[in-house]
């Protein structure tokens, strides 16, 4: 598998960017909620006031009050929703550019944001296609991250629900065995992968070879190739250099 980490050694998250970190993450209570996420990103394309659609339009269809107050708790969580924060605007300026990468959009943004889903994707994304997943890898993996600070029942309950999220992105099958599955990459959600990266500390040629690309099953010999493609969608800008190049998204910053 390609180097993964998802920020250079001896580096720290940007929270002003909008990155999140710590010991705790909503997977201790929900999945990736992309069910919700999906029917919010079109009744009001992830721009409108995302308070009044749920609490008061209850776009959503949460039979309680409280149950919508906390659904939009944990979707801010996960998504931000916040106008001021960078990396709510590239992703809600990527979707409404291309809806069809929600899924992978989603996906990195909510690693982004949650560390207990970021500790999930080594095990996930490193399984060769077809293998099992085994719950033990997956719990080791999380455990790492949050230590003793979490009880067995909360790290059962993060376990099944980052396996549950990852089904939801393609990249498992199966129920009660879960086994690896390839998903096809979106070009549109590699621009995000790429801005994640340079804006985690990356550079050079450790932009292709990353935790963000790689999970989404993209190998660094095919980077290039989508990088291309992200040019001249106008998403990124991205110029070869013999056998280097120079690669800058900061223009995502600026979508409408």
């Amino acid at each position: 598998m390609p180097k993964f980490d998802f920020q250079p050694p001896k580096t720290s998250w940007d929270v002003g960017l909008g990155f999140r970190n710590g010991a705790r993450g909503t997977h201790s209570s929900r999945t990736i909620m992309l069910d919700e996420l999906s029917l919010l990103a079109t009744s009001c394309h992830l721009r409108g006031d995302v308070r009044k659609a749920i609490l008061e339009e209850n776009v959503l269809g949460k039979s309680t009050a409280s149950g919508r107050t906390l659904t939009l708790q944990r979707l801010k969580e996960l998504y931000s929703f916040d106008p001021s924060s960078p990396i709510f605007r590239v992703f809600a300026g990527l979707y409404r550019r291309d809806a069809s990468a929600l899924p992978q959009l989603a996906l990195l943004m909510a690693m982004a944001r949650d560390p207990l889903l970021r500790a999930s994707a080594r095990p996930i994304v490193g399984l060769a296609a077809g293998s099992e997943l085994t719950r033990d890898a997956l719990r080791n993996a999380i455990a790492a991250v949050v230590g003793s600070r979490m009880n067995e029942v909360v790290l059962d309950k993060v376990v099944r629900n980052t396996a549950s999220s990852w089904t939801k992105t393609g990249h498992l099958v199966g129920r009660t065995i879960k086994r690896r599955a390839r998903i096809r990459p979106n070009p549109t959600a590699f621009a995000f992968a790429v801005w994640l990266a340079q804006k985690a500390g990356f550079s050079g040629a450790d932009l292709f070879e990353n935790a963000w690309i790689t999970a989404l099953d993209i190998e660094p010999a095919a980077a290039r190739s989508f990088a291309e493609r992200a040019h001249a969608a106008g998403l990124i800008t991205f110029r070869a250099i013999g056998n280097g190049f120079e690669l800058d998204a900061t223009s995502l910053e600026r979508l409408n």
